[in-house]
């Protein structure tokens, strides 16, 4: 029961794997995190599909995010995901890591090192507002400011995963002094990441994707922006459903204050 890098061949053991654990299959946003992480297995031991998974985005030299902690329910309380965990947070090195965990996973990590910094609540709901005027579809010509201005905010290079929003995504939109980004996954559209130096900028940009996606859009709010929160909740995107924000190995890295909407809470 060895750790091994996964492959794209390995992607439909991985949806099926998120399946035995009640997830949705999610392939499309499996498929992003191959082409941007490290996708980590154990392969089952009756030789059929996985046992266990994780995956470990890098950004820059200073920060990397852990998600997709997974193991079939056949293979629980064998220690295989605190084995796959120990792997990947050894290829880490010394960044500091960041990931998101259900009050089931909070303890193993917490014996890992991580603290809580923050709690994050995944809503739902069919957004009800009026366009902004503010926002615009981005172009080519506008990425550069982009990532300059995710560099500095997000205070990491996550470049390489931000130059694929527009072939991963359903749009990006850019205002003054912010972008946005929503993707379309098995049951809704997500929100995500929304980066932007005020919150009415953000406000602006949420509301003009939710819009445009139409139907039912998801945002992964934290929890510590109050007037957010209540923003998103007058609006229809309610029921909630929370997680822990967790750090090991030091601070987050960026402005936390100006980071709206993650990517998803697999890339932080």
């Amino acid at each position: 029961m060895t750790p091994r890098r996964l492959t794209r061949d390995d992607l439909d053991d991985c949806c099926r794997l998120a399946k035995d654990r009640g997830w949705l299959p999610e392939r499309h946003k499996w498929t992003l995190l191959f082409e941007v992480g490290e996708v980590y297995g154990i392969d089952a031991p009756d030789g059929d599909g996985l046992a266990s998974t994780t995956v470990l985005t890098r950004y820059g030299d200073d920060h990397a995010v852990i998600s997709m902690v997974l193991t079939a329910s056949r293979y629980g309380r064998r220690g295989l995901a605190r084995s796959l965990m120990e792997h990947v947070l050894a290829q880490a090195g010394d960044r500091v890591v960041s990931l998101h965990a259900t009050e089931n996973g909070r303890p193993l990590y917490e014996r890992l090192g991580f603290r809580t910094v923050g709690r994050v609540a995944k809503r739902t709901g069919v957004f009800r507002g009026e366009p902004s005027g503010r926002t615009r579809p981005a172009t080519e010509a506008d990425l550069g400011a982009i990532l300059e201005l995710d560099a500095e905010l997000f205070g990491t290079d996550r470049s390489a995963l931000l130059r694929r929003m527009p072939a991963f995504g359903e749009q990006v939109l850019v205002a003054e002094g912010g972008f946005g980004h929503c993707w379309r996954n098995d049951d809704n559209v997500v929100i995500g990441p929304v980066v932007a130096r005020d919150e009415d900028t953000a406000r602006a940009l949420i509301g003009d994707l939710a819009l445009q996606a139409g139907g039912e859009v998801r945002m992964d709010l934290d929890l510590a922006k109050d007037a957010m929160v209540r923003w998103a909740d007058e609006r229809g995107i309610g029921s909630p459903w929370e997680v822990s924000l967790m750090v090991r190995g030091g601070e987050l890295p960026g402005d936390r204050a100006r980071q709206f909407l993650p990517f998803m809470q697999a890339l932080g």
